[in-house]
């Protein structure tokens, strides 16, 4: 490869990173997670994040799928750090 065609690929290269930047930023951030999901987020098994749901976390139903706002995970996680 020749120095014009490999500064060539740079730029488009670089190009393709900033592209791929400037979409995942502009995504909004989701939200409200299922219960996997918001198991997921916190880095634990399903069953640790039941016994979350038993020492209060807030969770709610909607046509039958519970779900689980992100703010509401970090809120039960800043309140039961030490």
């Amino acid at each position: 490869m020749t120095e014009p065609e490999f500064k060539q690929y740079l730029e488009e290269l670089k190009n393709e990173i900033i592209t791929a930047i400037t979409k995942q930023i502009s995504k909004p951030e989701k939200q409200l997670l299922t219960i996997r999901e918001a198991a997921e987020y916190l880095g634990v098994s399903y069953n640790t994040f039941q016994k979350f749901k038993c020492e209060g976390l807030k969770v709610f139903e909607i046509d039958g799928t519970k779900r689980i706002y992100k703010h509401e995970l970090d809120k039960f996680i800043e309140k039961n750090s030490y």
